[in-house]
């Protein structure tokens, strides 16, 4: 299961991914926000953070207007590591090096075509379980 939500600048692209998700049979909860009302980042940054800290969704999908403010919100809660990405690469290489366990996009800054390959891309990417790997995010849990 896949923890999805959005402020406001991410409504949209939401919309869209939740749509690709169901073609691809994925199971996901939306966590909001429901429509384009200006809303606050923060609430749908934790409520889905937690839901993934917290062992009820495997990971999770959350976008604002560039992704940052969100993905901030997001990697306050512990255990989570969420990752801002803008192309396939970034995606690849979080899920890989970082074990990420939410994917964090911009919805002002990449389109509805590129997000949906991002998300594929970070969906279907596993960690890589290299030993430097696991020592690092280690470190950074500590």
């Amino acid at each position: 299961m896949i923890a999805i939500g959005s402020d406001h600048g991410g409504y949209a692209l939401k919309q869209e991914i939740m749509r690709h998700l169901e073609e691809r049979g994925i199971d996901y909860k939306d966590f909001g926000c429901y429509d384009e009302s200006s809303c606050d980042y923060p609430i749908y940054a934790r409520l889905v953070a937690n839901e993934v800290a917290e062992g009820r969704c495997e990971t999770g999908i959350l976008i604002c207007g560039t992704g940052i403010g969100i993905s901030i919100a997001a990697n306050k809660v512990p255990g989570i590591r969420a990752a801002l990405c803008t192309d396939c690469f970034c995606a690849e290489a979080t899920r890989q090096h970082n074990d990420a366990n939410i994917l964090c996009l911009g919805g002002r800054v990449v389109g509805p075509g590129l997000a949906i390959k991002i998300v594929d891309t970070f969906l279907d990417t596993p960690f890589s379980e290299d030993e430097r790997h696991v020592r690092r995010i280690s470190l950074i849990e500590q």
